[in-house]
C-alpha cells in the first residue's frame, strides 16, 4: 500500500509541471489564498533597492492574491539577506529584489561572510541593469573628472559595506585612475550614504542611475559623469567615464569588469529547489507583475526603471560572471575588496 502511494506522490510531482497552464494556474493562486510572501531587502529603508521593493510589492500581491510584505534585512553589503534567503524554506513565501552585482562581487573575492552560490538561487526576472554615476556633494567646486583628477585631497567615498554596490564601484574608479581614496563603508545604504554627501562628511558616492537622479534632483548631490561606455538617460549632458578622461587599456579593464558584473543589476531571486511547478507560477507572476504599464509608470514617476529580463537570461547572466573571470581577474578584484576591508577595520 505504501509503495502504491509513494509512487502515485511521485507521478503527481513530475505530472504537476505538465499540466495546462490554466491549471497550473489555479492551482497556484490556491495555494497562495491566505498566505503571507515577504519580500526581502538588504539594505535599511529609504535606499534605492527600498524604494523599488515597495513599489512592486503591491502590484506583485493583486498577481498572487494575497498579502506581500517587505521586511528589511540589512548587514554586511548585503550578503545579510542573500544569506538569508539562500537558506529559507523553497516554499515561495520568501523572495528578494537583490543587487545582483554586490552578491556577484562578494562571490568572486571569497568573502568570508558568503554562505550562498548565486548560481543556486532560482529566478523570477531582472527589474533592471542601471549604469552607474559619480555624484559629489552638491556644493562641490568638482564639476569634471579632470578636476577630480587635479584635487590634491583625498577623496571620501561614502558607502554601505564593503560589498556594496556603492564601496565596488569607488573602489574601482579609485585603482582605475589610481586616485587617493578612503571608502568609508559604514552607512546602511544609499539614501544615508547621500545624506553625508550631503551635509559634506563625504566627497564622492558611486551610485546607480535611478538612485542618482532622485539625490540630483533633491539637491543632495551632483553627477560628473556616468561610469560606463554609455551616456545614462537621466544625465545625457554629462560625458562617460571613456569620453571624460583618456585610459589606456589596463584602466578601461576596471571599468569594463565592473560594468559586465553591473550588467547583473537588480535580480529577484527565491531560495534555491523550489519545486518546478511553482516556481514556474512566480516567474509567470513576476513577468505578469513587471509588464502592468501602471507599475511601469509609478516606476517612473519616483525614477525607478523597470526593465524587465527573463529569469533564463537572468540566471545564464548570474552563471557568467562567476565563471567568466580568470584567476589572476579574481586575484586583481580580491586586492581592491581587501583594501575596502582594511578602511573599515581602521
Amino acid at each position: 500500500m505504501r509503495s502504491h502511494l509513494r509512487l502515485f506522490l511521485a507521478g503527481m510531482a513530475v505530472a504537476l509541471p505538465l499540466l495546462p497552464a490554466a491549471a497550473q494556474e489555479d492551482a497556484g493562486r490556491a495555494y497562495y489564498a491566505g498566505k503571507t510572501v515577504r519580500m526581502v531587502v538588504g539594505s535599511g529603508p529609504g535606499g534605492g533597492y527600498d524604494v523599488f521593493t515597495r513599489i512592486i510589492a503591491p502590484y506583485f500581491s493583486k498577481t498572487l492574491g494575497t498579502t506581500v510584505v517587505v521586511e528589511n534585512r540589512p548587514g554586511a553589503g548585503g550578503l545579510t539577506s542573500m544569506n538569508y534567503l539562500y537558506t529559507a524554506p523553497p516554499d515561495g513565501l520568501s523572495l528578494s529584489l537583490a543587487n545582483g552585482s554586490g552578491a556577484a562581487f562578494a562571490q568572486l573575492t571569497n568573502q568570508p561572510g558568503v554562505r550562498y552560490d548565486l548560481t543556486k538561487y532560482g529566478y523570477l526576472a531582472t527589474v533592471g541593469a542601471p549604469p552607474s554615476v559619480w555624484l559629489v556633494s552638491p556644493d562641490s567646486p568638482i564639476k569634471t573628472v579632470a578636476e577630480a583628477l587635479a584635487r590634491k585631497e583625498k577623496w571620501r567615498w561614502a558607502a554601505s559595506g564593503s560589498t556594496s554596490g556603492l564601496a565596488i564601484g569607488a573602489a574601482f574608479t579609485c585603482e582605475a585612475l589610481r586616485m587617493d581614496c578612503q571608502i568609508v563603508a559604514g552607512y546602511t545604504g544609499s539614501n544615508q550614504a547621500a545624506f553625508a554627501l550631503t551635509r559634506g562628511e563625504m566627497d564622492a558616492q558611486f551610485q546607480a542611475e535611478s538612485s542618482a537622479t532622485h539625490f540630483v534632483r533633491s539637491k543632495e548631490a551632483a553627477p560628473i559623469a556616468t561610469m560606463s561606455r554609455v551616456r545614462s538617460r537621466f544625465f545625457p549632458n554629462h560625458p562617460t567615464i571613456f569620453e571624460a578622461v583618456k585610459l589606456d587599456d589596463d584602466q578601461a579593464w576596471y571599468f569594463d569588469f565592473y560594468d559586465k558584473i553591473s550588467n547583473l543589476g537588480r535580480i529577484v531571486i527565491v531560495p534555491p529547489n523550489m519545486p518546478a511547478a511553482r516556481l514556474s507560477f512566480m516567474q509567470a507572476a513576476m513577468k505578469e507583475t513587471l509588464a502592468n504599464p501602471q507599475l511601469i509608470a509609478d516606476g517612473e514617476r519616483a525614477e525607478r526603471i523597470i526593465e524587465y529580463l527573463d529569469p533564463e537570461s537572468t540566471l545564464k547572466n548570474a552563471r557568467g560572471v562567476i565563471s567568466d573571470p580568470t584567476p589572476a581577474q579574481r586575484k586583481r578584484v580580491q586586492d581592491i575588496i581587501a583594501k575596502i576591508q582594511d578602511e573599515e577595520i581602521k
